[in-house]
């Protein structure tokens, strides 16, 4: 049996905006907190894949066995790998698998296995193609798929989903902050693979992921003080939008010696840190440029000018992005609270 669709295979992903949908057209799901996945099941072969199209398959071993061990023996399946932890799910847990060392991922597998949540299906269980169809078809083959296939998977759960933006507001009602957000979703369409066509989210919290482009030394001392932010425009150019300074003291010195291994210009190749702004420092030009391999994501407060207004403060690493997936656009379509924007 062979599917008809093949890793890499870019996500349908979401735009980012400030308003929750409404009408009958839309579809909601909790946006949750962990690594975007797509699951590729042709037989004996289980793949893995992140949203950057890498293979993750060698970091969770315990969801290739879950897959594996699924009766149907073709399709293809869109999630999140999250790492439950008590009642909610721990985003550093879920870090500390991109790690080189395979005892060190086999022992994380059974001390703190992953579960993988799924939301949409793309190829069914005689691995036919299902993304022409319209998102409300997928669903109710999702959820045949589910009942057929996934009763007693521990490792594997089906994602609700409602079209009552009433009904959805009662998940935040019930785990306020833990959930990430909400994903709204256009009924009638279908999976278009790296498109944000059709597809919306709404997080409670204004962030964005950057790109690490260089760093300053805290002043008078040999570590890192704080890390420069970088965003890319639509010409490919990576623009200085700027900083994090929010890097705990036990942490600066073994970070302080990865970036000196990375140094190499130009860090920036728009916009950068010694160039005209109002937020200009003494320091402005003191820093050193970075390959752009690293992506962090941040909270902020307001994005003017090019800039973010005021330091931003770090939330987490996120291996899982690829660097030019940090885009301008993501700051100008981000949202509000979340409880305020589905009240009513």
């Amino acid at each position: 049996m062979t599917l008809a669709l093949h890793p890499p295979l870019p996500p349908m992903e979401a735009l980012s905006v400030d308003k929750v949908p409404h009408g009958s057209e839309w579809q909601y799901e909790p946006k949750w907190d962990g690594f975007r996945c797509l699951v590729f099941r042709d037989g004996d072969r289980v793949d893995l894949q992140s949203k950057a199209g890498q293979p993750l398959g060698r970091y969770f071993p315990e969801l290739v066995e879950a897959v594996s061990a699924v009766k149907a023996q073709a399709f293809v399946l869109d999630g999140e790998i999250v790492v439950p932890e008590g009642e909610t799910f721990s985003f550093d847990a879920l870090l500390q698998r991109i790690h080189p060392t395979e005892s060190r991922i086999k022992r994380l597998a059974r001390e703190t296995p992953a579960m993988l949540i799924l939301f949409d299906l793309l190829a069914d269980a005689d691995g036919a193609d299902l993304t022409d169809l319209a998102l409300a078809e997928r669903r109710s083959r999702l959820e045949q798929f589910a009942r057929a296939y996934l009763e007693g998977h521990a490792r594997l759960r089906l994602s609700p989903a409602t079209t009552e933006a009433a009904h959805a507001k009662t998940w935040l009602d019930r785990v306020g902050a833990t959930l990430d957000g909400i994903i709204a979703k256009r009924r009638d369409a279908p999976y278009r693979s790296g498109e944000r066509t059709g597809m919306q989210k709404i997080k409670n919290y204004r962030s964005a992921d950057c790109v690490v482009g260089g760093f300053r030394y805290n002043q008078g001392k040999d570590v890192v003080g704080s890390l420069l932010l970088g965003l890319y425009d639509e010409a490919g150019l990576l623009h200085h939008v700027g900083f994090t300074s929010t890097i705990k003291s036990a942490e600066k010195p073994a970070l302080t010696r990865r970036l000196e291994a990375m140094i190499a210009p130009p860090g920036f190749a728009g916009q950068t840190p010694g160039g005209p702004s109002r937020w200009a420092s003494e320091r402005s030009t003191e820093w050193q440029p970075l390959r752009p391999e690293l992506v962090v994501e941040v909270s902020y407060d307001h994005f003017a000018g090019g800039r973010f207004r005021h330091g931003t403060r770090l939330l987490r690493w996120r291996p899982d992005k690829a660097p030019r997936q940090c885009t301008m656009e993501q700051i100008s379509q981000k949202g509000a609270n979340l409880m305020q924007l589905l009240s009513g």
